[in-house]
């Protein structure tokens, strides 16, 4: 079980919480999905240099039906808000504009980027697209995450490695990373790398 599922989804209720948190009648929900589909494509589109590990979006007070609040986790916050908060206003006055709604941006510092799956996923994949080679790249992201104080790690690329004709996957792991137990804090991320050879993942 633990092998074949996705271990964020899984965890949802026990020791995870969802990334958008509305209640809404079922005529809105589909309308509300989109939206936030819309929301986290417009921050991604607009911070493509900035790494960001999590989008928080809440609509939970019925009095304040039409406001938004959405809240970006990320390592580099600077470059988020930008000079004088420009690019936050940019980024407000866009989602303003698409969803017609009052927007309230919380920008959060990842105090551990090395420790968050998709960031370090991020890294791999930007390293693998610079030409690093693989196992060193693996290599790089278990010391960092260790270092960091994660208890344990796995990685696995997948992919034509090193340019070879048949595709393979090769992976390493170090420490405990318990699957099957769901009070453990396990984070995961699974990302692609378009290289010359093809698509890593």
């Amino acid at each position: 079980m633990g092998q074949k599922t996705n271990p964020n989804g899984l965890r949802l209720g026990i020791i995870r919480t969802w990334d958008s948190q509305w209640y809404a009648k079922d005529k809105e929900i589909p309308a509300l999905i989109k939206e936030d589909f819309v929301i986290r494509q417009v921050i991604n589109d607009f911070n493509k240099k900035s790494a960001i590990s999590q989008i928080e979006i809440q609509r939970l007070k019925e009095k304040t039906k039409n406001r938004i609040t959405i809240s970006i986790h990320t390592p580099k916050p600077g470059l988020i808000i930008g000079k004088d908060g420009e690019n936050r206003n940019k980024i407000v006055a866009q989602l303003q504009k698409i969803t017609q709604k009052d927007i309230n941006l919380n920008i959060l510092e990842v105090k551990n980027p090395d420790k968050t799956a998709l960031l370090v996923a991020q890294s791999m994949a930007e390293q693998l697209e610079n030409r690093m080679k693989f196992r060193r790249v693996q290599k790089i992201a278990i010391q960092k995450a260790l270092k960091a104080g994660a208890k344990g790690i796995k990685v696995l690329v997948s992919g034509r490695l090193n340019g070879d004709e048949i595709a393979r996957s090769e992976g390493h792991a170090k420490g405990r990373v318990p699957l099957h137990t769901l009070r453990a804090d396990i984070d995961y991320a699974a990302l692609e790398a378009h290289t010359t050879y093809g698509v890593l993942g």
